[in-house]
């Protein structure tokens, strides 16, 4: 069979893994399969080097005025200001034909705006890095944005969530090709995961509350989030603003812009995280932070990051270790 050509598209600013990452994917797809399944390459807006984001610079093998000869997939790499950047028509243009003209295209990351605007996600379901989902979401009201996801598939279009995503993505295009066995030596060989447990929002700190409103709000907020074990009802956190509890959770709801119970569970779930990635059992995080038992912890935190306490704490295992 004649080699699949695997297009990554890099502008200017590029986050370097978005295109190694995925790319080393395919080079190994290539070792393990024992033949040139797929001929990975790179294309830039133009000619000469393309600086990425860390300063390292990459030499293209085309640019999107040469001619590429059939693309198999093509994948548009992210950059950390993409949702700011404005390209050329040019751009544009080649792009929106490219894409669709490819067996599947996608991106990494936030290459997701550059999709948007080359009006290749209207009506899709799609997913980029947490950081800037709710960006692309308000920029482009008619794409479904999957905040959580680590890589979305629909139909030919397939994207994935911030960087190391990325190879997450390419090894789902792996499997797709040549074999869940081909795609788990991949892995192995990599070691990463062959398939990650829960989404990317495990790996974010967004939601995480900070105190807001007046000033006696705020005290009333560092306090909950100093004591997490301590009782934080209503009528107690009114007792300490010296309110009555429905005076209190309405001027809490109206200032902070939710709930006291809903504050009182972000602020717990972000201490049981720490304690969680500094290698303390569920149990005993579910007592410090005030959660009745470690059921109620892991049915709060399964709710929160999509993993259980236990699954979370795993991923922080070595580093405990080492420190």
């Amino acid at each position: 069979m004649k080699p699949r050509t695997i297009a990554i598209l890099a502008v200017p600013g590029v986050q370097l893994l978005d295109v190694s990452g995925p790319l080393d994917v395919f080079a190994e797809a290539n070792l393990q399969s024992g033949r040139q399944v797929y001929r990975p390459v790179v294309i830039a807006t133009t000619h000469g080097h393309i600086r990425s984001s860390s300063g390292i610079r990459l030499i293209a093998d085309y640019t999107i005025e040469d001619e590429t000869g059939p693309l198999d997939t093509l994948l548009v790499a992210g950059c950390p200001n993409a949702a700011e950047i404005e390209h050329d028509a040019k751009l544009l243009a080649w792009l929106g034909k490219a894409g669709p003209g490819a067996r599947r295209y996608g991106s990494v990351c936030s290459g997701a705006f550059l999709l948007a605007a080359a009006s290749l996600l209207e009506g899709r379901r799609v997913t980029t890095h947490w950081a800037v989902a709710e960006r692309l979401r308000q920029a482009y009201p008619g794409v479904t944005v999957e905040e959580d996801a680590i890589h979305v598939a629909d139909g030919e279009l397939r994207t994935a969530a911030g960087v190391t995503a990325g190879l997450d993505l390419a090894l789902s295009l792996v499997e797709e090709d040549l074999g869940r066995d081909v795609a788990m030596r991949i892995a192995a060989q990599l070691v990463m995961f062959f398939k990650r447990s829960g989404g990317q929002m495990q790996f974010s700190r967004k939601g995480e509350a900070a105190p807001a409103g007046r000033s006696a709000l705020q005290e009333v907020q560092r306090w909950i989030a100093a004591n997490p074990a301590a009782d934080h009802s209503v009528s107690e956190l009114a007792r300490r603003m010296e309110l009555s509890p429905r005076h209190f959770a309405r001027l809490f709801r109206d200032e902070v812009g939710m709930t006291p119970a809903a504050w009182v569970e972000s602020t717990r779930i972000a201490a049981a995280r720490r304690l969680l990635e500094s290698g303390h059992v569920p149990k005993q995080v579910a007592s410090e932070c005030g959660f009745a038992d470690d059921d109620t912890l892991r049915r709060a935190f399964t709710r929160h990051l999509g993993v259980t306490p236990a699954e979370y704490r795993k991923q922080y295992a070595h580093m405990s270790l080492v420190s």
